[in-house]
């Protein structure tokens, strides 16, 4: 643990962030739930905003990834209404076969893990899966630009 939390610290730094370690680990359908809603309802510029809040929240401030005030806190940071967020943060079952929908899709494609980018080639398909540097994401996304000429 403490190899991963000398790793995940200079990573973050590089990124401006500063991960804490003392959080919750729990469940997150529920946010998946929530950001998929109003990421078909607001568009994806609401779904990132919702995201970085999200994300804020659980890796530096420690927060539960999917408690209703954390993801009223998300639905706030992006714009969105305490009095059209709520309802759907509370209804457990809005938009719930939605998102496991899509899950299931993404298990039929063999996606298991997060992050899963596909960058969609003229000649294949590229597949990055787990995090990954900077870098590596540069030098996929050039042998794509190279094999689409």
């Amino acid at each position: 643990m403490k190899m991963y939390i000398t790793l995940m610290t200079a990573y973050g730094k590089t990124a401006g962030i500063e991960y804490k370690f003392g959080g919750t680990v729990a469940n997150t359908l529920d946010a998946h739930r929530v950001v998929q809603y109003f990421q078909e309802a607001k568009g994806p510029e609401v779904a990132d905003k919702m995201i970085n809040s999200l994300y804020s929240q659980y890796f530096e401030q420690e927060q539960h990834p999917s408690k209703d005030e954390t993801l009223l806190k998300a639905t706030a940071d992006a714009g969105i209404p305490e009095e059209e967020a709520r309802p759907v943060i509370e209804d457990k079952t809005e938009g719930l076969m939605d998102v496991k929908s899509l899950i299931g899709d993404q298990a039929v494609n063999g996606v298991d893990s997060v992050p899963t980018i596909v960058f969609e080639g003229k000649k294949r398909d590229f597949t990055l899966i787990g995090a990954r540097d900077v870098e590596e994401y540069e030098k996929t996304l050039h042998q794509v630009a190279k094999e689409s000429v």
